[in-house]
This record gives structure tokens, sequence and C-alpha cells, in this order.
């Protein structure tokens, strides 16, 4: 299956789901919206993490990341199905999360999980509006001696997250996009990408 098909899939189970729904929210960003993506929704459903891991494993294989990972709690599902499924298809992906604050007791660690500095990884989240979860997940691998070699999402609100994050240099690309009416659709390609 092409991932335009999976994208429209991912976006049939996320209104199915609930995951996806409309009228006035505040996001974590302070920002209003005319709908709300609970991607959690999505990637904690069987099916719905299926159809992610399998849209995102090929992207991530293609940049060349050899982990995964992303902040707690939305890149979380994602992270684990996508390890799941590369080591069921032979590729062994490491994954990791990356805390909001640093532990303050045992380890006091800022990554969960086996990363290791100098390794090639892709950063994942749910959603992307102003970018700053991403961000600080970027950072954090960086400051741990990785270098990121693609970032993902399944929904990017394009509410300057996405901007800044190709602004910074960074190869950035989601299945699902909002248009400025809050038209929510698959990510328009153009050939060759």
């Amino acid at each position: 299956m092409q991932n335009a098909d999976r994208a429209e899939r991912i976006l049939e189970l996320a209104k199915k789901l609930g995951a996806l729904t409309f009228g006035e929210f505040t996001l974590s960003s302070g920002q209003k919206s005319s709908y709300y993506f609970d991607g959690r929704l999505l990637s904690l459903d069987p099916e719905g993490l299926q159809e992610i891991a399998e849209a995102l494993l090929p992207m991530v294989r293609k940049a060349g990341a050899t982990a995964i990972g992303g902040p707690t709690l939305g890149a979380d599902p994602i992270v684990g199905g996508i390890v799941l499924l590369s080591a069921q298809r032979g590729v062994g992906l490491t994954g990791f999360l990356v805390r909001s604050a640093t532990k303050q007791h045992g380890t006091g660690k800022l990554i969960e999980g086996p990363l290791k500095p100098g390794t090639p990884v892709a950063v994942v989240d749910d959603t992307v509006s102003t970018g700053g979860n991403l961000l600080k997940a970027i950072e954090a691998a960086e400051a741990h001696g990785c270098n990121i070699v693609k970032v993902l999402a399944i929904l990017d609100r394009h509410q300057g997250g996405s901007v800044e994050l190709k602004r910074r240099g960074y190869d950035f690309e989601a299945l699902l996009e909002a248009n400025p009416d809050g038209q929510i659709g698959p990510v328009r390609r153009s050939a060759g990408t």
C-alpha cells in the first residue's frame, strides 16, 4: 500500500475513533483551533498503530536512522509500534523517549532507552503545532551526541512548527496536514518525493 493510501486510511480511522474532532479548542501552545487531534486515540488503537507504523517505518529507513524516539507522551506508542515492526521486518531499530524534564531521582535521565551517542536518529511526535515538543526532543538527542536524520509527525497543523523545523535544516515530513480552514487531509507530495 502506498503512503498516500495509508494516510487516507489513518485519516478515516482518526475520524472513526474520535481522534479528530471539530469544535473550539485551546491547544497546549495557547493557540485556538477549530479542531482537535488526539493522536493517542489513534496510536493506542491496534489498527491505528499498525497503519502509523507501516507508513512511518519506510520513511525512517530511507533516512538511514537506526533509532527512533520522541517526546513522551505523544510519541510513546508510535515509537513502540515502529520498533516492534522494525524487528518483525528484520531491521531492528532502537527506541528512545525524551522526558519533559530530567528525572529528579534514580539516574536522573532525560532520555529513556538504549540510545548510544553517534546514532543517526529519527524523531517523531503525533502532532506538530509550534514545534516546541519536537524541538526539545531533538535538542536532547543532539546533546546526547546523536545525528537527527529525519523528523516526523502524523499531523502537521501548519502553525509554524514545520516551517521552523525546516528553517533549522531538519528533514521534516508528516502524513496528514491541516489547511488554514481547519480541513485535514493527506500531505500532498510533489512528484519525486
